[in-house]
């Protein structure tokens, strides 16, 4: 998954900067990694020189393999706020598109595909008969 971090000229971008948003992102996001091809951070100070509440603004953008972008859009007062929530409401949105991809697919399929072939493998039977039955009461 790559991470591009752009920050407009009221925010002074540096590599410790960059660096500290790339591990939020990834942290935030590692469940994903495989999923995503590449994620967008854009750091914005909306009110320039001037001091403001919620004048920080954070939006990322994930691009999902096969899958259309994904946009969030977090402001909060201070830099850490912003990139925080922004990764927050993405690890969200990312969840709720797979989730919906996994019930679309039928939920266990997907899982089951992603583990090969458990015909060969009765423990795995066993294993995809439990996370059918805890998809059912939790689901």
């Amino acid at each position: 998954m790559q991470i591009q971090v752009n920050s407009d000229n009221h925010i002074e971008s540096s590599i410790r900067l960059e660096e500290w948003v790339r591990t939020t992102v990834e942290s935030t996001l590692e469940r994903y990694e495989e999923d995503l091809t590449r994620v967008e951070v854009h750091i914005r100070d909306e009110n320039g020189d001037k001091p403001g509440p919620h004048d920080i603004r954070c939006q990322m953008e994930a691009r999902p393999k096969g899958h259309q972008p994904i946009s969030v859009t977090h402001k909060a007062d201070s830099l850490d706020q912003a990139v925080d929530g922004a990764a927050v409401k993405l690890d969200h949105a990312l969840e709720h598109l797979f989730g919906k991809l996994r019930s679309k697919r039928g939920g266990v399929t997907t899982l089951s595909s992603v583990r090969g072939n458990e015909s060969d493998n009765p423990d795995a039977l066993l294993q995809e008969e439990f996370l059918e039955k805890d998809d059912a009461l939790h689901g």
